[in-house]
């Protein structure tokens, strides 16, 4: 009896911590959108700027339903919130698993976590810079004559925070390239091996995720490719020092 209210504790005790880490993360979250909420109509302005540069003259955006022009920017607010709010999410996911890890494991998780929050954002700032000018671009001149290009508020804040996902995942390369070596499931040059299948995968993912023309396809299959580079160099950085290591202890 003793004995299983011994292994009780602790899991009650992870429990509470769990509970009171994740309090701390939703406080965070919701003083960053407290923070952020009377700049709500300026932050998706500068969401929509993209977009805005290509309308017609003497069109706008619209907002079909009654409540978007008051939910959408709260919306957006709220999506932004979380994202500025990464670096505490990490700081309390990293403090409640790091004390089970492994020394050579908290080495390498913290590191990740920082590079992969690093890339995601980078995927969203090439979107919005690059892709996105490209995009609408494309969309707004390929719409038929008499036609005027009216898009809703909402619609098109689902649409853009689609492709800062999709563009943040595509970044997102290079750790899943690591982990793959550091877990065992490949070796740096079996992946090394199938370079032609990533880089044909690349320009499908291209296809996709842009408009039909070459230009746009080759400016997210190209970084895709470079970036499973990236991740192929370290992971292969990282199998030396692990074999390395390895001599050392024996």
């Amino acid at each position: 009896m003793a004995e299983s209210e011994e292994q009780e504790q602790p899991f009650i005790s992870h429990l509470v911590e769990l509970r009171n880490r994740l309090l701390k993360v939703v406080l965070s979250v919701l003083l960053v959108f407290l923070a952020m909420a009377p700049f709500a109509n300026e932050i998706y302005s500068f969401l929509a700027q993209p977009l805005m540069q290509f309308l017609p003259e003497n069109t706008s955006m619209v907002a079909i339903d009654v409540v978007s022009p008051f939910l959408t920017p709260f919306k957006l607010v709220l999506v932004a919130a979380i994202f500025i709010a990464v670096p505490v999410i990490l700081y309390q996911f990293w403090a409640f698993v790091a004390p089970g890890l492994y020394a050579h494991e908290r080495r390498m998780i913290a590191p990740l976590l920082i590079a992969s929050t690093l890339l995601f954002v980078l995927g969203m700032v090439f979107a919005y810079y690059v892709v996105f000018p490209l995009v609408f671009g494309f969309l707004t001149a390929a719409a038929p004559e008499g036609v005027s290009v009216m898009t809703d508020i909402a619609k098109y804040l689902d649409f853009v925070l689609t492709m800062f996902f999709a563009f943040g995942m595509a970044f997102e390369v290079p750790i899943v390239t690591i982990v793959l070596v550091w877990v065992g499931v490949f070796t740096p040059r079996q992946l090394a091996e199938k370079r032609p299948y990533i880089i044909v995968s690349a320009f499908i993912i291209g296809m996709f995720l842009t408009p039909p023309d070459v230009i746009s396809q080759t400016l997210l299959a190209v970084p895709i490719w470079l970036l499973f580079e990236t991740g192929l160099l370290f992971s292969r950085l990282f199998v030396r020092k692990d074999k390395q290591r390895q001599i050392g202890t024996d």
